[in-house]
């Protein structure tokens, strides 16, 4: 008889932090579907978990599309004060800003109402968990109205709503990385965010390597000349923590490792990853399917690492849900 396994359904997946959480806290998982567009992080997700995706043929008669969990964190470039920057002119900044992700606008945020979009179309049976993560921008006034439009419909298709921004630094990781979670669940009950374990913020040190190539050398005279600057033009020297982990680490706003005698270098991608929660086994496992020659960088390693969620957000989240809600006891 098969194992009974926790099923999720991961929308604009990533490179499937919550999964990788799952894993390990040793819950059996199903992924009964994973959406994402960007090709090279499904070819990174699928090396990750290869020993979970023995997949087979199957009909479509009797697919089954009911997850126990969904997650999804749509694309939060519109929603997003950093996606505006050096990007459009200040009125184009504004008319970006206001739609943010109104629904039909057309913009990346607004896939969140496909979202809610696929649960109306489950009929009468609906996933008992939604979680959602996005940036802390969403409570902003220009972007609330999309928020609270989302809770509303939420709670109209009998989901109980509660959100908490949510620091990774509270969470062990030294990265300043504050994210919107919301989490709704089926019927009356709401998730209790003051359950979850904080961890104490670990040593950088930890997650820096001791060695790397010399491509990770600050050299470029637009970000070696505005170290220690303020404004959006600064590079800051990383101290007890990393600023959030971005898809690009050589421009500005930037963060920068000081070496001693008027070295710097960037974070390198394993870092980057590492900074996220995840595992090294996971980054070499994602690494193998997008090599670059060597003493280059690996724009998508960070690119995914950048778009990513902090792992142990997830782990501490799951923690408090899964005996609650599901009868799934975690070690």
């Amino acid at each position: 008889m098969e194992e009974q396994k926790l099923q999720i359904l991961e929308l604009f997946g990533g490179i499937g932090s919550p999964r990788v959480a799952l894993k390990n806290l040793g819950v059996p998982v199903k992924s009964i579907d994973y959406v994402e567009i960007d090709e090279k992080a499904v070819r990174s997700y699928n090396a990750m978990f290869a020993d979970e995706l023995a997949y087979k043929t199957q009909s479509v008669v009797g697919w089954n599309l009911k997850p126990d969990i969904l997650i999804h964190g749509s694309p939060c470039q519109d929603f997003s004060i950093a996606g505006h920057q050096g990007k459009a002119t200040a009125a184009e900044g504004r008319i970006n800003k206001g739609k943010g992700g109104d629904e039909g606008s057309g913009t990346r945020s607004s896939l969140m109402w496909e979202t809610v979009h696929i649960i109306e179309q489950m009929g009468e049976w609906k996933p008992k968990v939604v979680i959602w993560e996005n940036v802390k921008n969403v409570l902003s006034k220009h972007m609330k109205h999309n928020f609270e439009k989302y809770l509303s419909y939420m709670k109209m298709l009998g989901y109980t709503n509660n959100y908490e921004v949510l620091d990774a630094r509270d969470f062990g990781l030294p990265q300043a990385r504050q994210r919107v979670f919301t989490v709704s669940v089926l019927d009356d009950e709401a998730f209790d965010f003051g359950m979850m374990k904080r961890k104490f913020m670990k040593n950088i040190k930890q997650f820096l390597e001791e060695k790397v190539d010399d491509c990770y050398l600050v050299t470029q005279p637009s970000v070696y000349s505005v170290i220690g600057k303020k404004g959006i033009r600064r590079a800051t020297i990383i101290k007890e923590y990393a600023n959030t982990i971005t898809t690009r680490q050589d421009r500005t706003p930037a963060q920068v490792i000081d070496l001693g005698g008027g070295k710097y270098r960037y974070l390198t991608e394993l870092e980057c990853w590492r900074l996220q929660g995840y595992s090294d086994e996971d980054f070499l496992a994602a690494k193998s399917t997008c090599n670059v020659e060597e003493g280059k960088m690996n724009r998508t390693l960070y690119h995914q690492a950048g778009n990513s969620i902090a792992v142990p957000i997830f782990e501490a989240m799951f923690e408090v849900m899964l005996p609650k809600f599901f009868d799934i006891n975690v070690s």
